[in-house]
C-alpha cells in the first residue's frame, strides 16, 4: 500500500457524499488480505483505555506506540518493547509503515488524529465519542466514506451478541409503536460544575509529560496538577464532552440504531447550572425525534448527575443507578447496563410487563455475530471486527457512517447546554435555525500551529 505524505495529506480534496451506512471497508484500490497476515498498527494514546485497544489489537503487529504522558504509557512500552516510541501522533504517521490506527486520546484530539490517519489511507479505531464537535463528526464520516478505510468507534457493547439480540428484539415490533426513550447514566464520576473553575496558578509540568503535545488543538493553557490530566479532562470544556459524551454512545446506542432515530429537530437542556469552563454536574436532555419510514416521533430523554426517570414508569422496582429503558405501546424494553447489554447481573434485558411477555422468544437473527471469540472474551469482539474489516471483511457496526451519525447527534445535547435555551436543529445541513449564537459551538477553532479540518459545504 502506497502512504501518502503529510504535505499530500495537507491537501484538502472534495469529501464524499452522505450516507449512514457502508457494506464494507475496502475500497476497490486498497490492498486485499489474507486472514493469516498481520497488519502493522499503531496506537495513538497508550495509558487508560489506550493501553487496552493497543492490547485487544495485539494479534497483528503492533509497531509503533504514540503517547504525550510517558508515565502514563509505561505498561505499554513495557508489553511492546520493539514498538517505536512516539510523543507526536504526526510523526508517527509519517515515518511508521501502518495499516491501521487506533486513536485512544482526550476527546479533543480524536478527529485531528483520526483525519490525519484516513487521508493516508489508513483504517482507524476511535474511541468514543467519536468527535468533540458535531462538525468533526461529520468531517470523519465523509472522509472514510471518500478514503475507502475500515472504521470503528469504540463503544464495545455493539460487537457483543446481547446487544444485537436487543435490537432484533427492538425491532420486531414486539413493543409496539415506540413513543419515549429514556437514558440515564451514573456519572459524571469526576470534578464538573458551577463550582469547578480553572486553577489561577499553574504548576510544574513532570518531566514525563509533553504538555503541549497533550493540548494539541485546544486553547493554550497552564498545566495544573492532577486537574486536567490524566483523568479529569471529561469535565472541562475545552477538552472533554461531559457525562454525555463519555456514556451516550454506549447507553443510547441501542435505541439510537433499533429504532433508526435520524437526525433529532430540537433538543433542549435543564441542568444545575453551566460556568462556561465545566459542564453542569447534573444535567436532563429530550431530544425529539420525528416520525419516519412509518414509525412515530419520539422524545429521548437523558438523565446524568442523579437525574432518573419518572418512578412511574418503572412501578415498584427500584431504578437501577444506570440503564435505559423503550417505551412502547404494548410493553417495555428494559436494559440495565452500560456496555453490553449482558454483563449486568446476568441479564440480557427485560420486558414488561412480565406477564405479557411470558415465554418470549427472541426473534431469529437479522444482524450478523461476530465469531471466533471465546465465550468469555465477549468484549473483544468489537475489535476483531475491526480487524477483519480492516483485512476486507464486512464493515463493521459502528462504522464511521453510524458512530459519526450517533455522535452528531449526541452532541447536540451538549450545545443545547450551552446555548442555555432551546434548540431548533437541521440535521443535514448542520445548522441552529432559531438562534444564530449557538451556530458557534457546532464547530470550532484549532489552535495556531495545528492543521484544521475541512469545512463542510
Amino acid at each position: 500500500m502506497s502512504h501518502t505524505t503529510r504535505r499530500d495529506f495537507l491537501k484538502t480534496s472534495t469529501l464524499a457524499g452522505m450516507g449512514f451506512w457502508v457494506g464494507g471497508c475496502s475500497a476497490p484500490a486498497m490492498r486485499q488480505w489474507s486472514p493469516n497476515e498481520k497488519l502493522n498498527v499503531g496506537g495513538v494514546g497508550a495509558g487508560g483505555k489506550g493501553r487496552s485497544d493497543i492490547r485487544h489489537a495485539s494479534s497483528e503487529n503492533i509497531i509503533a506506540v504514540c503517547d504525550v504522558d510517558d508515565a502514563r504509557a509505561a505498561e505499554t512500552y513495557q508489553r511492546f518493547p520493539k514498538a517505536k516510541r512516539y510523543h507526536d501522533y504526526r510523526l508517527m504517521l509519517e515515518k511508521e509503515n501502518l495499516d491501521a490506527v487506533t486513536v485512544s486520546t482526550p476527546d479533543h484530539m480524536h478527529a485531528p488524529v483520526a483525519y490525519m490517519a484516513m487521508k493516508m489511507g489508513k483504517h482507524v479505531y476511535v474511541q468514543k465519542p467519536l468527535t468533540y464537535t458535531i462538525h468533526e463528526a461529520r468531517v470523519l464520516r465523509e472522509t472514510a466514506r471518500e478514503m475507502g478505510v475500515c472504521t470503528q468507534m469504540g463503544n464495545q457493547g455493539t460487537g457483543f451478541d446481547a446487544f444485537r439480540e436487543s435490537v432484533e428484539v427492538v425491532r420486531s415490533g414486539v413493543l409496539g409503536p415506540v413513543r419515549q426513550v429514556h437514558v440515564w447514566t451514573n456519572r459524571p464520576i469526576w470534578p464538573q460544575g458551577m463550582d469547578v473553575r480553572r486553577p489561577k496558578e499553574s504548576s510544574p509540568v513532570p518531566d514525563t509529560l509533553k504538555w503541549d503535545l497533550w493540548l494539541g488543538v485546544a486553547p493554550e493553557r497552564p498545566y495544573a496538577r492532577e486537574v486536567y490530566a490524566p483523568f479529569s479532562w471529561r469535565g472541562w470544556v475545552d477538552f472533554g464532552t461531559g457525562a454525555l459524551g463519555d456514556m451516550a454512545c454506549h447507553t443510547v446506542n441501542l435505541p439510537f440504531m433499533a429504532l433508526n432515530l435520524g437526525y433529532p429537530t430540537h433538543a433542549v437542556a435543564e441542568n444545575t447550572g453551566f460556568n462556561g469552563e465545566t459542564y453542569p454536574s447534573a444535567c436532563k436532555i429530550r431530544f425529539k425525534f420525528p416520525a419516519r419510514d412509518g414509525l412515530p416521533a419520539v422524545d429521548l430523554y437523558w438523565y446524568d448527575g442523579g437525574y432518573k426517570p419518572p418512578q412511574e414508569l418503572f412501578g415498584d422496582r427500584e431504578i437501577e443507578s444506570t440503564g435505559s429503558l423503550i417505551v412502547g405501546d404494548k410493553g417495555t424494553f428494559f436494559s440495565p447496563d452500560d456496555y453490553g447489554y449482558g454483563h449486568h447481573k446476568g441479564t440480557k434485558y427485560e420486558l414488561w410487563p412480565e406477564r405479557d411477555f411470558e415465554g418470549f422468544q427472541a426473534p431469529a437473527p437479522t444482524l450478523p455475530r461476530v465469531q471466533g471469540v471465546k465465550p468469555d472474551e465477549e468484549g473483544l469482539k468489537h475489535h476483531v471486527e475491526w480487524i477483519n474489516g480492516c483485512k476486507g471483511g464486512p464493515a463493521p457496526l459502528s462504522n464511521f457512517d453510524y458512530a459519526g451519525f450517533l455522535t452528531e447527534t449526541m452532541l447536540l445535547g451538549n450545545l443545547a447546554v450551552r446555548a442555555g435555551h432551546p434548540i431548533d436543529w437541521d440535521g443535514p445541513n448542520m445548522r441552529v435555525t432559531n438562534c444564530q449564537e449557538a451556530q458557534k459551538w457546532v464547530s470550532r477553532e484549532y489552535r495556531k500551529g495545528w492543521d484544521s479540518l475541512p469545512s463542510i459545504a
